[in-house]
Parts: structure tokens; sequence; C-alpha cells
């Protein structure tokens, strides 16, 4: 059975209007969607065209409970001890702003509630060393987040659960030589909107040749 259709998105408007969606429904989404958002994913860069990676994908309610468990403990470590630190914090280009946290909370409490979540693996990583090592990865799940959008399926990349990686690894069964790379969860989005997310000027962090080298933006 072929997929709902997909809404019909030119590309600089989907990366230009696909922020993190953290307030998620626990509506079903239906199987067809989440193969077609996969097979969208699997498009994507792969260094030497290895694909050495694998695409769990989790509804089981007892694993999700477990996981949510240490993202909850992972967040509460990262931010969760800093809430009223950052919340009086003010508003500022960098940090979490005070929705933006809200929304992670939100997320680290309900996460459970995720319809549908996928764990990006990737195959002889588990004991690699290079920062560089997502390179292989990494360009696949932001088409996995694009296509989630077309869909209308909000998403968000998380690691907070990491704290815990062996346990996930074992949980999941994942092979010896695997690591995950990241947990997505995948809902309809419960509240917010599509709409370009906030950063800095690209004037700003741009450098022409060498680092801190500018040139005028026509």
């Amino acid at each position: 059975m072929p997929a709902p259709e997909a809404e019909p998105l030119p590309v600089l408007e989907a990366l230009h209007s696909t922020p993190a969606r953290r307030y998620l429904s626990p509506e079903p989404i239906p199987d067809e969607v989440i193969w077609a958002i996969l097979d969208a994913a699997v498009r994507g860069p792969t260094g030497g065209n290895v694909q050495g990676w694998g695409w769990v994908v989790v509804t089981d309610p007892a694993v999700k409970q477990q996981v949510a468990g240490w993202y909850l403990e992972g967040w509460n470590r990262a931010y969760g001890s800093r809430r009223d630190e950052i919340l009086a914090a003010p508003p500022g280009p960098d940090g979490l702003s005070r929705p933006s946290f809200l929304a992670a909370e939100h997320l680290a409490h309900h996460i459970a509630e995720a319809p549908v979540w996928i764990f990006p693996v990737l195959r002889h990583a588990a004991a690699a060393r290079s920062p560089r090592l997502g390179s292989s990865i990494y360009g696949a799940v932001q088409q996995l987040i694009l296509a989630a959008r077309a869909h209308g399926v909000g998403t968000t990349l998380t690691t907070l659960y990491s704290g815990h990686e062996d346990e996930v690894r074992e949980l999941l069964g994942l092979p010896e030589d695997a690591l995950t790379m990241g947990l997505l969860p995948l809902g309809y989005p419960a509240r917010g909107r599509w709409a370009q997310p906030k950063r800095r000027p690209v004037e700003e962090v741009v450098h022409w040749d060498q680092w801190g080298a500018t040139r005028p933006r026509p």
C-alpha cells in the first residue's frame, strides 16, 4: 500500500521551516508513512557508499518506558538541575531560550508518548574514536527529518539517553560493533508550527578563506 501523499514542498522552503518539534501527539503514524520516511533517509550520503547503518524502529511501550527513564536522567543531569538558572537568564542569541527549554523539558517528561522512535545505528562504530564518525550517517538523519516534515510528522534528534548507551544497545539487541547515533521520537505535532528556527545571522558565522576573514553579503 503506498504511503499517504506527502506535502509538495520546495527544498529550500523545507530547509528553512523545519525546527525541532518536541510537543508530539500520541496519535499513531501509519506504517506506510514510516517506511516512506526511512526510504528517503537511506538515500542520504554515506562514506564510500558503505551504508554501514541500520535503523531501529521502536513502538514497544516497554522498551520506550525503559529508555525514557534513562533519557529523563540525562535531561536532569544536563539541564533539569539548572532549571531555575536557565529560566531566569535574559534572552540572548545563544543557549536555550525559555520556550526552547520548556519544549525540551516537555519532551524529557513525555518522550515515551511519541508513537514511533527511530534509532539511527552505525556498524563498526562501538570502538571507534574518530570525532568525524557521524559523517557517514547524519546526512541521512537530516533527510529523515525533512521527509518526516513533508509527511506532517515532527521530530528532533537527541542523545540525552547516551549515558546508558551500553544498556540501550543490549535492550535493542544491537550487534556488538554497533553504536546508536541518536534518537528521533516521531509524532504529529501537538503544539507549535513549522517555522524558521531562530539562528545567529549567517554573516556572523561565515568565514572566507580563513577564520575571521569576512565578506559583505550581497
